[in-house]
């Protein structure tokens, strides 16, 4: 990347999630900025870790918390490409993640706009600030096309 080149984390997230459905994972993608800089990107592995919580959000959590050597994420900001189930809701929120931004929403397992609406209760310690939408159809398009190829 050049100097002055923009980088697009949704574009990231969403390549991730590409890449996760070519390994046959629910194509979910996620990425972790913090001044400017990637700290993570992370593409679903439930089937290929065999482990309920490895979503792409977790993953990227995770190693952004290994890269700065803190499990505040402070200043951090999270892109994926679907919106956050409640188990990812609740990581997000205890990492203390500054910025979430998701492109499609999940009306059957998404807990932030849909579902527990997880950040406006009040057992919520830390809520962070929501931009949904982002490149949505990009988002929704992939996992469209993923399960319609599985049925």
């Amino acid at each position: 990347m050049s100097a002055g080149e923009r980088i697009d984390p949704m574009g990231i997230a969403l390549a991730a999630a590409q890449a996760a459905a070519e390994r046959g994972e629910v194509p979910v993608g996620a990425v972790i900025m913090r001044q400017g800089a990637v700290l993570a990107v992370a593409g679903n592995r439930t089937l290929d870790d065999r482990d309920p919580t490895a979503h792409a959000e977790i993953l990227a959590i995770r190693a952004a918390a290994a890269a700065i050597g803190s499990e505040r994420l402070l200043d951090c900001d999270l892109y994926v490409t679907l919106e956050p189930c409640a188990m990812c809701a609740g990581a997000i929120s205890f990492a203390r993640i500054r910025r979430l931004y998701f492109a499609a929403s999940d009306e059957k397992g998404g807990a932030v706009e849909n579902g527990p609406r997880f950040f406006a209760q009040p057992t919520c310690h830390h809520a962070p600030e929501v931009y949904g939408g982002i490149r949505a159809s990009e988002g929704a398009s992939l996992l469209t096309d993923f399960f319609k190829q599985r049925r």
